[in-house]
């Protein structure tokens, strides 16, 4: 029976070959696949790890966002820009460095896709973690008749992190910013109050609707998911924040408009003067397509780079006929890329998709997606 260092061993050297010959394949440029192979088995035999040149990085955090089947914006995947940051592992740099993230990708409000690549996991150091679901979050504060003032969604994270000392405002609102949480082995999970220099937000008003701006509604610009782990034949790098640019709905159907989030459907239903008092009157919808189209306009006279879900839609069957003329599977979740605003009305609902998983990735991990919502526990004890 083989031992689980030798299972582990052996995982990796298939995952590496499977990588370098995806790699050459597509890269004929990169000369012959034989030496850089065996070279790496070497290193694996020697390390029990290897290191991607810079070429294999780029390569692999781009195919990564190329197999993200919850990604619709997939089209450009080839233009993602890729900061080498392996070397960064203490976690101020690492805040640092995210910060600058946001600023570079922010790009004057054209909005550059980007990842940073922190330092990957080894069999001899773990890798530094970002607890944040994306660098940019806002608070939720629990009020005492149990409301929350904020986002819902990170209540119990901003509870977390005010027990870890966080202090918010004197005068606590609806969008203050949480610090960013990274986590080494060394120093334990770290808090960062985020550059106002990095951080870009549009205030939300309505083409139409003057009263719209007095809702006092805003979003960031740039949304970097922070949380994700990106695994590249067989190396995984757990810090690897990456960004695309919005999909209004992401903002004004789900951020905006979920009852768990910050429920604006009703007020905005409420202002417009609708009829609320039975679901027949599509109220809900009305409203919803007007808080929709409030995010687009924002953005668009604030010169912000976003999307509407019907041009990314017909953007992401592009893609798609492109993938299977180049003989790649592309793997979709349905639930993921179907927007949530008018699903049928896009040419992404009337279809299936090919749901396999495929290497390289960029994915949530369970213990991940744990320290995003609720502040620990931390990876490291």
């Amino acid at each position: 029976m083989s031992s689980p260092e030798n299972s582990d061993t052996a995982a990796l050297r298939s995952a590496a070959e499977e990588f370098l010959e995806l790699f050459h394949a597509e890269n004929p440029q990169a000369g012959p696949i034989e030496a850089r192979i065996a070279a790496v088995m070497r290193e694996i035999d020697l390390t029990g790890t290897y290191w991607h040149t810079a070429d294999e990085l780029v390569f692999g955090a781009r195919v990564a966002w190329r197999n993200n089947a919850r990604c619709i914006g997939r089209l450009y995947w080839h233009s993602l820009q890729v900061r080498d940051l392996r070397s960064v592992t203490a976690a101020g740099e690492v805040a640092a460095h995210c910060f600058d993230h946001l600023r570079i990708a922010h790009n004057g409000g054209k909005i550059r896709p980007m990842i940073s690549v922190f330092a990957p996991e080894t069999p001899t150091r773990p890798a530094p973690r970002i607890w944040n679901e994306q660098l940019i979050r806002y608070a939720g504060y629990a009020q005492p008749d149990g409301r929350i003032l904020g986002d819902p969604r990170y209540r119990m994270f901003t509870s977390q992190l005010i027990q870890r000392g966080w202090r918010p405002p004197a005068f606590p609102g609806a969008f203050d910013i949480l610090p960013l949480v990274v986590e080494t082995v060394d120093e334990g999970p770290q808090l960062f109050e985020l550059p106002r220099r990095s951080v870009h937000e549009v205030a939300l008003e309505h083409p139409e609707l003057a009263w719209f701006a007095d809702l006092g509604l805003r979003w960031h610009a740039v949304p970097v998911i922070s949380n994700n782990r990106l695994d590249i034949g067989g190396v995984s790098y757990p810090a690897a924040p990456f960004n695309g640019w919005y999909m209004g709905t992401e903002i004004g159907a789900r951020n905006l408009g979920d009852e768990d989030r910050y429920a604006m459907v009703p007020e905005v239903a409420e202002r417009m003067g609708l009829d609320t008092s039975n679901e027949a009157t599509l109220w809900r919808d009305r409203a919803l397509v007007e808080l929709n189209r409030a995010v687009l306009h924002s953005f668009r006279v604030n010169g912000v780079s976003i999307t509407d879900h019907h041009t990314e839609s017909r953007r992401f069957l592009v893609h798609l006929e492109r993938e299977e003329r180049a003989g790649r599977r592309c793997p979709a979740d349905w639930t993921w890329i179907v927007p949530p605003l008018s699903g049928s009305q896009t040419p992404v609902f009337h279809r299936y998709y090919d749901a396999e998983p495929q290497q390289p990735s960029f994915r949530t991990d369970h213990d991940g997606g744990l320290r995003g919502l609720h502040g620990g526990p931390p990876a490291f004890s």
